[in-house]
């Protein structure tokens, strides 16, 4: 029996290196775990509508996978945060030319348990607490008790957005270090005096916890991350633009796939899965990118255009 499992497994190995042997073209696709879903969810379908082409999508957070672009390790880097000019100061030396493309629209949203209180916050708060300035609930109209702090890992490029964005200062030492949204989603359920930051696609629909309504200041109003008239008319404050990085303009299946991303198609499955499609100002820089001549969409047009480097 041992023999026979053996023997499947190793038939069943045989199988999907073959597949991927006999595919036109193999496209690694490295780093953001908050583009992982999605882009694995695009990847399958155009691997469904174009037979005989391979993509591969794998985590690690936006560092690894800008490193592996400019280490020459994959042909598209997911990031949710802009490249910073080290990084690109990095690629140059190895020959490598970041090229910058948005393929969706992320409102990073803050989360507490179901059972918290508090639901709304402004910037200023959420990063007082996320210093460590703020360590109590009942400071910021909840109950008397510690606040446990969630994020993610330093390779995250959603630990650097938060604390260029939100933070502007050190993270707290007393920081719980997640290795991604799914994960600190979990740890909120279960822990009252949690607090935490997952893309809003994670965030959604999600028995457990609060998604909380954060203002810029109390008089502009707060605002909900799974409102959409809110997030592409820019009134939710900690909105980002999710991207991915490429070595000069994309080519082959890598830009097939790239433009599949960025079609009617592709970004109703980046709304399906929770995030929201790039708004007409983004696809005329993606299509300036590509060489494309931008033709106008029925996208919303309100959102600024986040610049492309990060501190």
């Amino acid at each position: 029996m041992k023999r026979f499992m053996a023997s499947a497994a190793f038939a069943t190995a045989l199988v999907l290196c073959c597949s991927m042997c006999y595919a036109e073209d193999m496209v690694q696709v490295k780093g953001s775990d908050t583009l992982i879903n999605v882009v694995q969810k695009l990847a399958e379908e155009y691997m469904a509508k174009k037979p005989g082409t391979a993509i591969a999508v794998t985590g690690g957070g936006s560092g690894t996978g800008i490193a592996a672009l400019v280490n020459k390790k994959c042909d598209i880097a997911n990031s949710s945060r802009g490249i910073k000019a080290q990084e690109v100061a990095d690629a140059n030396v190895k020959g490598v030319d970041p090229k910058r493309i948005v393929v969706a629209i992320d409102a990073l949203s803050i989360i507490v348990n179901a059972n918290n209180p508090v639901n709304q916050l402004t910037v200023e708060q959420i990063g007082k607490i996320y210093r460590g300035e703020t360590s109590n609930w009942k400071d910021v109209g909840g109950n008397d008790s510690p606040i446990t702090l969630y994020g993610r890992q330093s390779n995250s490029g959603t630990y650097d957005f938060m604390k260029e964005n939100v933070m502007r200062g050190e993270y707290s030492s007393k920081l719980k270090s997640m290795n991604g949204n799914a994960q600190i989603v979990e740890a909120i359920k279960q822990d009252a005096s949690g607090i935490g930051y997952v893309g809003v696609g994670y965030a959604k629909d999600l028995a457990g916890i609060n998604i909380v309504s954060v203002a810029l200041t109390p008089v502009i109003g707060y605002f909900s991350p799974v409102d959409p008239i809110n997030v592409k008319n820019g009134k939710y404050p900690i909105t980002r633009p999710l991207n991915q990085y490429t070595n000069g303009i994309p080519v082959k299946t890598a830009r097939d796939f790239i433009l599949y991303e960025l079609s009617a198609a592709g970004q109703a499955i980046v709304e399906k899965e929770g995030f929201y499609a790039i708004p007409d100002e983004y696809q005329r820089y993606n299509d300036n990118v590509l060489g494309r001549s931008y033709e106008l969409g029925s996208r919303q047009k309100s959102m600024p255009v986040q610049g492309e480097y990060s501190k």
